[in-house]
């Protein structure tokens, strides 16, 4: 089985450790408890976990504040 890992990251801010297992919820801003105004509304998260359950894919995020944020998935062939 051939598996493929597709990571994201960035050198921001970080995502606080209590708001990491809300993220994926549909409406969830986690800019509402870092202080930070956004425009978006909740859903693309929920959207992104959606269509990687639809594909069996694994997927996740892992965090650190003020290191930075790694979105990742894998997917199988």
């Amino acid at each position: 089985m051939k598996v493929v890992r597709v990571e994201v990251s960035d050198t921001g801010s970080g995502i606080p450790e209590e708001a990491l297992p809300h993220i994926w919820d549909r409406y969830y801003k986690a800019e509402k408890t870092t202080g930070k105004s956004s425009m978006g509304t909740g859903l693309g998260l929920a959207i992104v976990k959606s269509v990687l359950e639809a594909h069996q894919a694994a997927y996740g995020v892992e965090s650190k504040k003020e290191v930075g944020t790694t979105f990742w998935f894998e997917l199988q062939k």
